[in-house]
């Protein structure tokens, strides 16, 4: 598998699945999976913290990922949105309440995490070989144009900006 970042924005890519769905012509199947992470609070001068204090304290951090990917598995493709938003620290004792995963569905990622200043968010692609780039490569082209698939046919629908 090759694996390798996309420069297109995260909202653009999560808007154009969820115009898809809307218009009944997604060709793909998504999965969104929230995970609640515990960090260690890196050793920084910024921070002002001596051992102790680190000791005592965590970093939460919330990673919401997003895998978009064809409806047939054998495509060879997978294209997934990472956002991941720092929550900042917290005492070590809340460290039980945290570390679980859940699934949540298009709505709920697009909703809570689609916004300016909601984290790091990054777009990654994976294709298993040429066949799959070549795919990959056609779709990430629908959505930098924000064509749709209307009835099978192809048609071009722009949102102002």
């Amino acid at each position: 598998m090759e694996t390798y970042p996309v420069d297109i924005d995260p909202g653009q890519v999560v808007r154009w699945v969820m115009a898809e769905r809307q218009a009944d012509s997604l060709r793909v199947r998504t999965l969104g999976r929230l995970t609640t992470e515990t960090r260690e609070i890196p050793i920084r001068s910024e921070f002002g913290l001596g051992d102790e204090e680190r000791e005592d304290l965590h970093e939460i951090v919330t990673i919401a990922t997003l895998d978009i990917a064809p409806i047939h598995a054998g495509d060879g493709w997978l294209l997934t949105v990472v956002i991941e938003d720092e929550a900042g620290p917290r005492l070590s004792y809340d460290r039980d309440t945290v570390e679980a995963e859940e699934e949540i569905d298009l709505d709920t990622f697009y909703n809570e995490f689609i916004r300016p200043g909601r984290g790091n968010a990054n777009v990654v692609a994976e294709v298993a070989g040429p066949e799959a780039k070549s795919r990959m490569t056609r779709l990430l082209n629908a959505i930098e144009r924000n064509s749709h698939r209307s009835g099978g046919h192809a048609s071009q629908q722009r949102r102002p900006r």
